[in-house]
């Protein structure tokens, strides 16, 4: 029977104070946009990263194994379906878990050699983050588990066009800080997780005045991807991401710590990683959710092809910021007085309120940060997060909001309390 004592309690106490401390003090800046193969450590042609816990090809259905099978033709690892699929079985082609090397994908989060990938440096403790980049809004998405022509297409002008000026652009200012751009976004209406549209603009005139500059020395294909980010508001999604991870990943090996680094689920269900038991996954089924679907969708149509943008949940936006968002209801549901309540429970289960992101609604009361896995267990209340809801057909049907399960609190705190010293 484990036993904790006061003390133990008072030492984990301790460590999540120093956790959040490493959590709120980060500085993530994003520097730089590379192909994976070029930034990500150990990183080789022949991988095709994905969303959630890792798991072996075979486990993989749906919509994900769809998305995977999508990468490994659009980088030329296979010339078929069919030899994509063999790939993967006998290995030649590999399939790895995109937290395991350093990066947070949306939805499937197909990262591939070739993908271009924001690089996010947090500036007070040395670690990066990344994130690919965001395909654009045709609901039709390798990262919704669609690949045929047109996406094969929008992915390749990724490649060739969008990312190579917006990477020269974020080189000619230096980097651009991301902490202080998201903090104005709340105040003007984002929660950066389901809303992106006010830092969207924001990180545009950011690198304006490269872009200008650009201009007059001819750099090719700046006026068409000037463009594009200008119609896109969810592009700043994977900027956000990319410094959330990059700030809960501060937080990893805080010896004795019970808040969450990271949330995440796949095709089989959702996982969280915490700090003080360092990279191992704890899994429960699928999340809850509520969601309003687009016009000609049914719920039945709903599937999990993984997704890891709830790690702007993880330090205290999306779900945890949803007050700053009331615009919100129109796209995924709800009420703003269900909102604003939804918010407000977040605090019940969380270390502490963030400096730097605050809700002007709540007379500027810093964000819920730091989910504990105590808290969550002795109130009952389960984190919840902003998402965009699958169809089983592929491409995005709808939104909505998912509560993780309690399951993956529950085997997390046993582990924790059967580490040695607990007891």
């Amino acid at each position: 029977m484990v036993t904790v004592t006061a003390e133990t309690v008072s030492a984990t106490d301790a460590a999540n104070a120093l956790a959040f401390e490493r959590l709120t003090s980060a500085d993530p800046w994003v520097v730089d946009v590379r192909p994976a193969r070029e930034v990500i450590p150990g990183y080789t042609d022949d991988l095709v990263l994905t969303s959630g816990a890792p798991m072996p090809w075979s486990e993989y259905t749906g919509g994900q194994r769809e998305a995977l099978i999508g990468g490994a033709l659009f980088e030329g690892l296979a010339g078929t379906r069919e030899e994509a699929i063999a790939g993967f079985e006998d290995g030649s082609i590999k399939v790895g878990a995109c937290h395991d090397y350093g990066a947070v994908g949306s939805l499937a989060g197909i990262y591939t050699a070739s993908m271009p990938v924001f690089v996010v440096e947090n500036r007070t403790h040395g670690n990066i983050g990344f994130c690919n980049f965001y395909e654009g809004k045709e609901p039709r998405r390798l990262n919704y588990g669609c690949y045929d022509e047109g996406v094969h297409e929008r992915l390749l002008h990724v490649n060739e066009v969008l990312a190579p000026v917006v990477g020269e652009a974020i080189r000619r200012r230096g980097g651009v800080a991301l902490k202080p751009l998201i903090a104005r976004a709340l105040r003007m209406g984002d929660e950066v997780h389901s809303r992106n549209a006010a830092a969207s603009v924001l990180f545009n005139r950011e690198i304006l005045p490269a872009i200008l500059d650009m201009i007059e020395q001819g750099v090719p294909n700046v006026r068409e991807t000037m463009l594009h980010l200008a119609e896109n508001d969810y592009f700043f999604l994977r900027l956000s991401m990319a410094a959330a991870k990059a700030s809960a990943d501060a937080m990893k090996g805080v010896e004795g710590s019970t808040l969450v680094t990271a949330m995440a689920f796949s095709c089989r269900g959702f996982a969280i990683k915490v700090a003080g038991l360092g990279d191992q996954w704890f899994e429960g089924p699928p999340p809850l959710h509520q969601g309003k679907l687009f016009a000609g969708h049914t719920e039945d149509e709903i599937t999990w092809m993984g997704g890891e943008s709830p790690i702007t949940e993880t330090v205290g936006l999306g779900g945890f910021a949803q007050a700053c968002a009331l615009s919100l209801q129109e796209y995924q549901g709800g009420s703003p007085e269900v909102m604003i309540e939804r918010n407000k429970e977040m605090y019940e289960i969380t270390q502490g309120e963030n400096p730097a992101y605050r809700i002007p609604l709540f007379s500027f009361r810093g964000t819920p940060t730091g989910v504990d896995v105590r808290k969550v267990l002795a109130t009952g209340i389960l984190p919840v997060m902003d998402v965009g809801l699958a169809g089983r057909d592929g491409g995005q049907i709808g939104a909505g909001v998912i509560r993780a399960p309690r399951e993956c609190f529950e085997d997390a705190l046993a582990a924790f309390e059967a580490l040695p010293g607990r007891h």
